[in-house]
């Protein structure tokens, strides 16, 4: 019988490694911004407009761009904690599912030891045992 389980993937951090992750926070950071502005625009032009109550245009408004600045200090934080983080260290990026084969007379403890994918730089490094 073939059952489901889940793997971690984690990712050793190295300089590569790093700086992609900062690229990636950073271009997603702008994103936001850019989604910010994007959204004060569009406030201007409805209230402009005479469409809806002024109150309630702006409160919608201001909900969603408090909701992506509320995203974008998260995003300085990871980015804060990736620089204080030494080279060598593990992050958990995502987790997959895998088959096991199990059968009569297996242990099923050792069935459920979870299992970890460690990747260097895009590489597969090591699969763990925990």
């Amino acid at each position: 019988m073939k059952i489901l389980r889940t793997v971690a993937v984690k990712q050793v951090l190295t300089e590569t490694s790093r700086q992609r992750l900062l690229d990636a926070y950073g271009q997603r950071k702008v994103q936001l911004e850019k989604e910010c502005g994007q959204l004060k625009f569009e406030q201007k032009k409805i209230e402009k407009a005479g469409k809806l109550p002024p109150s309630e245009t702006k409160r919608q408004f201001e909900k969603e761009i408090f909701s992506r600045k509320e995203r974008i200090a998260q995003l300085e934080f990871q980015i804060e904690q990736l620089h204080m983080l030494p080279l060598g260290s593990e992050l958990k990026e995502s987790e997959v599912q895998a088959i096991v084969d199990i059968k009569p007379g297996d242990s099923w403890e050792d069935s459920l030891h979870q299992e970890e994918i460690i990747i260097r730089d895009g590489i597969i490094e090591e699969i763990r045992k925990r």
